[in-house]
């Protein structure tokens, strides 16, 4: 296997004339140059923007300019090297890549980490329609709870793969026949209306508050296979009602939307597992949609079941989101502003 070189280059009319350092990195094929630079330069671009540098391409070579310039360097070949691996890659790789750089700078880096993603065998989940990795560390935190424990909560903000993780975990070990079935369940409280005044048949009032889920689904299983396996009951998407009085055997289930399960109804779901079965239970503490006064079960699960043997809780932040980069300053603002108003309430009260 070929690989890029690495050497100084004294490029005076380059970007910056008062920086006459480059590292400069030349890649031997030609083929897969194109596909690392991207349609019209756009991963270089992000790159670019990411990491506050500052990238010229020449031919087979890249210039990258920059106080992150050793980084870029990195996520560079790292890149190349899953091109040479027969990997795509695109948007959501290369911010994955960046994300994972600059957790361990901060953090330092953990055994096996660096050789994972710097461009090593990555943490991957393999199925029928595409292969999922995960982008933070939280993430691969939480992908291995999901393949090494029997019971595990994600819990955090929109937009941070708790569920379609958890449905590509889901979809591997059905694949690889280590469970029978896959039932993906989740409160329908969203809309604030009792199912049974909706107009329709039991699918058509369930459907619009399961949409998440088949999207999840068809993500990784082709259509013809899954609406053969969701009739033949092997894949079953159903609201939480409609978990009681079940043992789940030899299955992966999903409770979705957590957070909006009450107690009663949590402790109804999690009593369902059975012998041969995997839960994952996912949820977002600020998004609860419970009449008020009406404690979530989620946040008592927490609570009682903190130091279980046998229970993974995994935990994701705003910097996590891997949707639109500004879905990430949203939940910031957020819950500044939701930390503002409990610090208002705690404080004491000045009488006149």
């Amino acid at each position: 296997m070929e690989t890029p070189t690495k050497k100084e280059a004294c490029l005076p009319t380059l970007l910056d004339p008062e920086e006459k350092i480059a590292v400069q990195l030349d890649f031997p094929d030609n083929r897969l140059m194109i596909d690392m630079v991207g349609p019209n330069g756009a991963h270089l671009a992000q790159i670019e923007q990411l990491m506050g540098v500052q990238i010229v391409h020449r031919g087979n070579a890249l210039v990258v300019h920059g106080e992150a310039a050793s980084d870029a360097e990195r996520v560079l070949n790292a890149l190349y090297a899953r091109l040479e691996a027969g990997k795509d890659v695109s948007m959501g790789v290369i911010d994955g890549l960046i994300r994972l750089r600059a957790e361990e700078d901060v953090e330092g880096t953990r055994e096996g980490d660096q050789t994972e993603m710097f461009p090593g065998p990555a943490l991957e989940i393999r199925t029928r329609k595409k292969t999922m990795e995960p982008r933070t560390e939280a993430q691969k935190a939480y992908t291995r709870a999901l393949l090494e424990n029997e019971l595990t909560f994600g819990i955090g903000p929109a937009g941070t793969g708790k569920t379609y993780i958890a449905v590509a975990v889901a979809v591997s070990k059905f694949i690889t026949g280590e469970v029978d079935r896959i039932i993906l369940t989740r409160p329908a409280v969203e809309a604030g209306e009792k199912l049974g005044f909706l107009p329709g048949t039991q699918d058509e009032k369930v459907d619009p508050y399961m949409q998440p889920l088949y999207d999840a689904l068809n993500d990784f299983l082709p259509g013809n296979q899954l609406q053969k396996l969701r009739e033949d009951k092997r894949v079953e998407i159903a609201p939480l009602a409609f978990m009681r009085g079940r043992t789940l055997s030899n299955a992966f289930v999903i409770l979705d939307e957590a957070q909006n399960a009450t107690t009663m109804q949590m402790k109804m779901f999690l009593t369902r597992l059975g012998q041969g079965s995997r839960m994952a239970i996912t949820g977002d503490r600020s998004q609860v949609d419970l009449p008020r006064g009406v404690q979530s079960g989620l946040r008592d699960a927490e609570k009682i079941l903190e130091g279980v043997d046998g229970i993974s809780f995994n935990y994701f932040t705003a910097t996590d989101v891997v949707r639109h980069p500004l879905v990430a300053k949203i939940i910031t603002a957020y819950e500044a502003e939701d930390n503002r108003r409990e610090a208002e309430r705690a404080a004491p009260r000045e009488y006149k």
